[in-house]
């Protein structure tokens, strides 16, 4: 990343900033988390060029690539599963990381093609649990220049917790005690582990 001026896109030099927007249609959705009152916020000016992310100089500054294996739910020689810090109110939360440092457009042509039978067994292995009826699959890449999964798993027969609003519910809801929250991640691991790789748990 340089300094230098960066003008916005046309799309984003059109866009609203400073007027008040109406409600999106998610918010009368049956999954949608939140009542009440609501307002949209107002929209920021452009931040250009973008500060970079967390590892964007490379793999010298990145967390990720530093943290041990043992810290992860499962690893094997390129791709590794990790549970979040703390405990969520979903069961089954995990992220699945490249173990080299790539971001999606750099991935090397071996690695992209194991992207869907990884994403496959991490699934899988969320079924695991028992009483999951979906696991739900994101990538958003704007924290982390590591390339990573993120899978939520619904449970079953929760149907407000379906769609794209089921993150903020994992946010909402009671957070699973720290007993059942390590019991699930060993029962990942255990699960990734019968594919090969190792389960750290």
């Amino acid at each position: 990343m340089n300094d230098d001026h960066v003008e916005p896109s046309p799309y984003v030099a059109g866009l609203p900033f400073g007027r008040e927007l109406p409600l999106p249609e998610c918010v009368g959705w049956q999954t949608f988390p939140f009542a009440g009152e609501m307002t949209v916020r107002p929209l920021e000016r452009p931040v250009l060029p973008e500060p970079p992310r967390h590892g964007e100089d490379g793999p010298e500054s990145c967390d990720i690539c530093r943290r041990a294996d043992e810290t992860y739910l499962w690893t094997d020689e390129y791709w590794r599963l990790s549970a979040l810090e703390e405990p969520s109110g979903l069961p089954g939360t995990v992220l699945l990381w490249s173990r080299e440092h790539h971001d999606l457009a750099d991935l090397p042509a071996e690695r992209a093609a194991e992207i869907g039978p990884m994403l496959q067994r991490a699934e899988r292995a969320v079924s695991a649990l028992g009483g999951i009826a979906r696991v739900h699959i994101s990538r958003w890449g704007d924290g982390a220049a590591h390339l990573h999964w993120w899978l939520f798993g619904r449970p079953e027969g929760m149907l407000q917790l379906r769609g794209s609003d089921m993150p903020l519910w994992g946010d909402a809801l009671p957070a699973l005690s720290a007993a059942d929250w390590q019991a699930s991640n060993k029962l990942i691991a255990a699960a990734m582990a019968e594919g090969g790789g190792t389960a750290h748990v």
